[in-house]
C-alpha cells in the first residue's frame, strides 16, 4: 500500500512541477497553453485512476485468498 501511495505522490508531484514549468516558459498563447494543461491534467487523472483500479483489484484478490484460507481452518 505504501508503494502505490509513494507512487502517486510521485505522479502528482511530478505533474505540478510540469505544470508550473510549463506555464513559465510556454511560447505558446495562454488559450493555447490551457488546453495544453488540460490534456495533461487528464492524463494525469486517468493515470491515477488506472493505478487506483490495478491496487483495488489486488486488494480483492488478497481479501478472497485470506477469506479462502480462514474459512478453510
Amino acid at each position: 500500500m505504501r508503494k502505490a501511495i509513494n507512487f502517486l505522490s510521485g505522479v502528482l508531484l511530478g505533474a505540478l512541477v510540469g505544470a508550473a514549468a510549463g506555464l513559465l516558459m510556454a511560447p505558446q498563447a495562454g488559450c493555447e497553453t490551457q488546453e495544453m494543461l488540460r490534456d495533461h491534467l487528464n492524463t494525469v487523472i486517468e493515470e491515477g485512476r488506472r493505478a487506483a483500479s490495478e491496487r483495488r483489484a489486488e486488494l480483492e484478490a488478497q481479501f478472497a485468498e485470506a477469506k479462502r484460507v480462514a474459512l478453510k481452518t
